[in-house]
């Protein structure tokens, strides 16, 4: 009790330079400003009573969450779905997903004025928490109202457990008060076992990311976005998506040596963060490559040579425009990407050696051979042309991704079942 007293003191004593800080990222992404309020808790909605509220952090965990939100509206018509979300991306991916079927809002931080506002507000009866986005003040203020807390598709890194290991008397209180932790793999059971969790709240379900659907009309789109882009398939499309800063120069120097020996190579490059587009953008013209924005109303030409895709929620429509796919994320240290999207379309997939917050996905993929590590624009550059080389290759492999989907579906029901028992 006394470490959440002074965890919250610190947030509000912070709250000047949190300020700060998204008054310069607004600066950088405009869609930061009309949302400010939702912040701490002030939101646009009607009244709401007996609510499912689902927090997904942003476009992974979002992605993740659209089957299971589509199967809780089926299941419990009588209950709106609140979804939030911490940034723009994950937020342009729940309208773009799920439109107004969802009412959706930014999370609020992580203090009780905030918190109390918005629970006063949405009334929820179930909060489902995506992956291991853990609040002490959020989890508190629902078990003082009797309002279950489910973790859902739970991971834990080892980078992560050390981390809330380090803040015990902080964590375990929180991890007592949740309901239910339903996690990816045992290894993450484990994990939270060791931090204190009891062996009753948790159960293993395996990661519903696997439960990845591509509709119909998604797969027409992309077809025909492909036949624009490569001239009916006179090109070789290369996704390098989900990029941080520090990755995009290795991506365009490994473009730079196949380019020279495959000219009719497209780059579709994809940042994470739309702060990023222009400055990626610029970084590939500044390489010598004639660069095209996906926004951008300009004609995809001959000399085109690099696609920057600066638009938010088409990342799974990109994919299925793509013959290769490196995941970002993997070549700096953060962890890397979700690598199942890019498995679903059938794709050979490449990332860093940095993957620890998919660990068990990535080993999945790796031991079926599945997916390829590198770790400099040399050996990413190979990579890459072998898989150019060889459209057998390329087939097989993306063959052998798209079978550990198949292969590892039915982790979405599994979660369902354990929901329902708070219902």
């Amino acid at each position: 009790m006394i470490a959440r007293y002074i965890y919250t003191l610190i947030f509000y004593l912070a709250i000047p330079l949190v300020m700060i800080r998204l008054f310069y990222r607004a600066l950088k992404s405009p869609a930061y400003w009309p949302r400010i309020p939702e912040r701490f808790g002030v939101t646009p909605s009607p009244m709401l009573h007996n609510s499912i509220w689902v927090h997904a952090v942003s476009v992974g965990e979002t992605i993740a969450a659209v089957p299971l939100i589509k199967q809780l509206q089926q299941r419990y018509p009588e209950s709106s779905v609140v979804i939030t979300t911490m940034t723009p991306t994950g937020s342009a991916r729940v309208s773009a997903l799920l439109g107004d079927s969802v009412f959706h809002v930014y999370s609020p931080y992580d203090l009780p004025v905030a918190i109390n506002a918005f629970l006063k507000r949405i009334q929820p009866k179930l909060l489902i928490i995506m992956e291991t986005e853990l609040w002490p003040n959020t989890i508190y203020a629902c078990s003082q109202r009797s309002i279950p807390v489910v973790l859902a598709n739970a991971r834990l890194s080892e980078k992560s457990a050390a981390g809330y290991q380090r803040f015990g008397p902080l964590t375990q209180p929180m991890l007592g008060a949740l309901s239910k932790v339903v996690a990816q793999s045992q290894a993450d059971a484990d994990r939270f076992l060791a931090l204190g969790l009891n062996s009753a709240q948790i159960q293993v379900s395996g990661s519903i990311k696997f439960d990845i659907s591509i509709s119909e009309t998604l797969q027409d789109q992309s077809r025909r976005l492909k036949d624009h882009w490569t001239g009916k398939g006179k090109k070789l499309i290369w996704i390098a998506a989900s990029t941080r800063e520090g990755e995009d120069a290795t991506i365009l120097r490994a473009f730079e040596q196949l380019a020279e020996r495959w000219p009719n190579l497209l780059l579709l490059l994809v940042p994470r963060h739309p702060e990023r587009f222009k400055q990626v953008a610029e970084l590939s013209r500044r390489a010598g490559f004639n660069t095209m924005l996906r926004s951008s109303a300009d004609t995809l030409s001959e000399q085109t040579q690099v696609i920057i895709g600066d638009t938010m929620g088409e990342l799974l429509l990109f994919y299925g425009c793509a013959d290769i796919a490196f995941v970002g994320g993997s070549l700096v240290d953060t962890g890397g990407h979700n690598m199942l999207e890019a498995a679903a379309w059938g794709l050979p997939i490449i990332t860093g050696e940095s993957n620890f917050n998919f660990a068990e996905i990535s080993q999945l993929l790796q031991a079926n051979s599945a997916l390829v590590t590198v770790n400099d624009s040399e050996s990413l550059a190979e990579q890459v042309g072998l898989f150019i080389d060889s459209p057998e290759h390329r087939s097989e492999t993306g063959d052998r991704a798209k079978a550990v989907i198949a292969s590892n579906r039915g982790s979405l029901d599994r979660l369902l079942d354990a929901i329902n028992e708070f219902m």
